[in-house]
This record gives structure tokens, sequence and C-alpha cells, in this order.
């Protein structure tokens, strides 16, 4: 494997620089790649929706218990779907408010974990855990304008970092050569 990536650490390099490329221009533009991501979230919960549906009718007809299981969460999913297309920036505040007691609650529960029983590196744990609750505060005390640029920045942050493990990676395997 490491012969098949040193032969093509070149592209490897390049789409970690596009990655990178494309990451700082999520950050910059964050409320613009927020309200795309959820847009674009919107048509794939629409499609799925309507996959969901289709499917009922096809594979569920004449077994109504699980027909109308199936038809009732196609139907969810459409509707979801057609909410967060029609109204990409209330859909993105929700999902930041979602976000943020998501991540409250884990960096509590992560935090308690970690106080109550025997882990490996317990320092480095709760320090992760109190950065994770720290996060979620502070999404919800700027909530709800918080909405408008947090998903973006999230986006934004995993392309800069999915691009700089390419890039490392190709230089990496060069090396190798």
């Amino acid at each position: 494997m490491a012969n098949t990536l040193s032969e093509r650490w070149g592209w490897l390099f390049a789409w970690g620089l596009v990655l990178v490329i494309l990451g700082v221009l999520a950050i910059a533009y964050a409320t613009v790649s927020t309200v795309v991501s959820v847009i674009f979230l919107g048509f794939l919960l629409t499609v799925s929706g309507i996959v969901i549906i289709f499917d009922s009718v096809k594979s569920s007809w004449g077994r109504w218990n699980e027909f109308f299981m199936h038809l009732g969460m196609g139907l969810l999913y459409l509707i979801a779907g057609l909410i967060l297309i029609k109204g990409p920036v209330a859909g993105s505040i929700t999902l930041t408010l979602l976000l943020a007691i998501f991540y409250i609650a884990l960096g509590l529960l992560r935090t308690i974990s970690c106080l109550t029983r025997e882990v490996t590196n317990r320092g480095w744990r709760l320090f992760s855990s109190i950065i994770t609750l720290l996060l979620g505060i502070l999404i919800l005390l700027e909530w709800p304008a918080s909405g408008l640029f947090i998903i973006g920045l999230f986006i934004g942050i995993d392309l800069i970092f999915t691009g700089w493990i390419y890039i490392m990676t190709a230089l990496t395997v060069k090396s190798i050569k």
C-alpha cells in the first residue's frame, strides 16, 4: 500500500491542498457555508423521504402496520427536508441549538465518567470533556446568532484538518519512495 501511495503522493498532496483551501473559504464565509450545508441536508432528507415513501408503497403495501410505519418515517424525512430547504436560516439556528445541547450533555457525561471511573489518560480525557462542555456553553450563550455561522465554521475546521492529514500523508509517503 505504501508503494501505491508513494506513486500517487502528488494527488494526495493536491487533494489535501484543495481541502485546506475549501476549509479556509468555509470559515471565511461561515454564514454562506452554513446556509448551503443546511440546504444540502434538506435536499438529502427530501430525497430520502421520497425514496422511503416509494419503498413503503412498493414493499409494504398490504402489511398495514409496516406500511404506515414506513410511510410515516418517509413523510417525516420529506417534511424535515422541505422545512430546511424553505428556511435554511431558521433550520441552521435550530440545528445549532441542538448541537449546543448535545455538546453540553456530552461534556457533562464525559466529565462525570472521567471523574467516577478508572480511565487511562485521565487528565487528557478530563481536558477534552471540559472543552466539549465549554464549547456547548459558548454556542448556547451566543445563540441564536451562533446559528448563522457555527455549522459553516465546524465544516471549515474539519476540511482544514482533513486536508492537512492528506498533505502530511503525501509528504510521508513521498519520503518513503
